[in-house]
């Protein structure tokens, strides 16, 4: 009887109001009942005396029987003076609240109620706070993320704009000026090339040795790079005509219009409010002596349209003359395309390196050919060849090749099809400007983008700050609830010690 009397009684949380039903601890219809208790707290709770601790019974949480209880206490001091000689209170209060405890004490109905209570907090209410937390959690974690990829991303579109900036061989402050003033140096970089191209003479000497040799060649070998070695990079005119301009007029670039128009550019004109008709200036002036193709002569056959000739008869012939380049310019004077230098005009640049390529491909045949042949076979060969052919050495041709090589990629450079485009097209210089200004956009867009996600983050930090509490008061009550409901079954079962599993929030 002694270990029956110390054996602990364990109930599961969950099945803790069907284990009272079932004992008939509880009626089945509490339901019912205690929502004719809740009417009479809800009309209860509208007349309280002025006490600090009813305040906080009253306040944010679920009046149930045991604060009812409390309530009465409280209630026995503030109402002692409605107290008869039969020890009944008068007040209306004290016997609402009375009628409330006997209510709820009728069946156990309080210990239904505070069962279901326990078992919503831990099944439900609990598990619920927890999601939004860690929801709260995953989505910082998640903005977190978001915003190292915006902030690396934006880096790397950064350092992809100077990237490009150092192709064009500027710093990236101002693209449409930097790139326009890199075309001013042109001109030097280009004569500088055509300064390096007068070490070529032995190369072409020997290959123009070479060609007669062996295939007998008696036409002339690359005629535009012999002119520049021997004359350096003069203008097309010279290259043309073979003789020095006494003018040189060099076509002027357009600068780029601007990119926005504001409204003090815009003439609206001057427009008036009076009645009276104003004259109107459209800014179109009328010269005399202009013929307008309209003829106001009286014709056989007057119309309503006061005989305007419309044109109807058959047109003269129109005469096209077709003029060559550079002949309307007088003798001497080099004008257009023909005051461009050599290495500037597309036509006769497009031919200096297509000579280089082939000095270049020749050069590589015969270090490729040298590295083969051997001493006898040459010697057999050769014996009848000029001496600027016998004499050659393989280390001699790989230097002269990295000569012609070292002005092809001088002149075939990324930057350099960047300026010759830059010189062709002034529009280039816009869409370069405005590709640039994409990426430094898209990084602009990227940083406000990450501003955006880290606001988010700082509003899913507080909502979890908001949520914690509520766990850890809910956590609190329950546990309250559990202590409560665990000390009144065990009055029941002569003291006997309970248990309630699963109590977690």
């Amino acid at each position: 009887m002694e270990n029956l009397q110390t054996l602990p009684i364990d109930i599961q949380t969950s099945k803790l109001l069907d284990w009272l039903l079932d004992r008939r601890h509880c009626n089945l219809k509490w339901q019912s009942t205690v929502m004719g208790i809740r009417e009479k707290i809800n009309a209860a709770i509208q007349d309280m005396p002025e006490n600090q601790e009813i305040k906080q019974l009253l306040s944010g949480s679920y009046i149930h029987y045991f604060h009812c209880l409390r309530i009465v206490e409280i209630l026995r001091g503030t109402e002692a003076s409605s107290k008869n000689i039969f020890g009944r209170y008068s007040s209306q209060r004290m016997k609402d609240w009375q009628e409330i405890v006997s209510l709820y004490e009728a069946d156990n109905v309080y210990l239904a109620e505070m069962a279901s209570l326990l078992s919503r907090s831990v099944s439900y209410e609990g598990p619920a706070l927890r999601k939004q937390v860690a929801k709260a959690q995953q989505l910082q974690q998640e903005l977190s993320r978001r915003e190292v990829e915006c902030q690396s991303s934006a880096a790397d579109l950064r350092e992809r704009y100077y990237a490009a900036c150092k192709q064009y061989g500027i710093t990236g402050e101002n693209v449409a000026r930097e790139l326009q003033a890199l075309v001013k140096d042109l001109p030097t970089v280009l004569g500088e090339v055509g300064k390096d191209a007068a070490t070529l003479e032995e190369h072409i000497q020997l290959y123009t040795a070479f060609t007669n040799f062996v295939c007998e060649w008696s036409e002339p070998v690359l005629p535009l790079l012999i002119f520049v070695q021997r004359r350096g990079n003069t203008t097309f005119y010279e290259w043309r005509t073979g003789e020095v301009p006494t003018v040189v007029e060099r076509p002027v670039m357009e600068e780029a219009p601007p990119d926005t128009v504001t409204e003090e550019t815009i003439d609206w004109g001057d427009f008036s409010s009076g009645t009276e008709t104003q004259q109107v200036n459209f800014g179109i002036t009328v010269e005399d002596g202009v013929d307008w193709g309209i003829s106001l002569e009286p014709g056989a056959e007057e119309t309503d349209a006061g005989g305007i000739d419309w044109g109807e008869s058959e047109a003269a012939p129109i005469e096209i003359e077709v003029v060559d380049v550079g002949t309307d310019c007088p003798e001497g004077v080099a004008r257009g395309e023909d005051a461009l230098t050599v290495l500037e005009n597309p036509k006769s640049r497009s031919q200096f390196v297509d000579e280089l390529m082939e000095l270049d491909v020749f050069l590589t045949q015969r270090v490729s050919e040298m590295a083969e042949e051997g001493g006898v076979v040459a010697m057999s060969q050769f014996q009848q060849a000029p001496s600027i052919i016998q004499c050659q050495t393989r280390v001699h041709i790989q230097a002269m090749l990295a000569d012609v090589r070292d002005l092809l990629a001088r002149l075939t450079s990324l930057r350099m099809q960047h300026l010759f485009m830059i010189q062709a097209s002034p529009r280039y210089v816009e869409r370069v400007s405005e590709v640039l200004r994409q990426k430094l956009k898209q990084a602009d867009i990227l940083v406000l983008k990450r501003a955006t996600l880290a606001e988010k983050r700082q509003e899913a930090l507080e909502e979890q700050a908001k949520l914690e509490p509520r766990i850890d008061l809910l956590a609190g009550r329950t546990q309250e609830l559990q202590k409560l409901i665990e000390v009144d079954i065990s009055k029941r079962y002569n003291s006997r010690p309970v248990n309630l599993m699963g109590v977690n929030v």
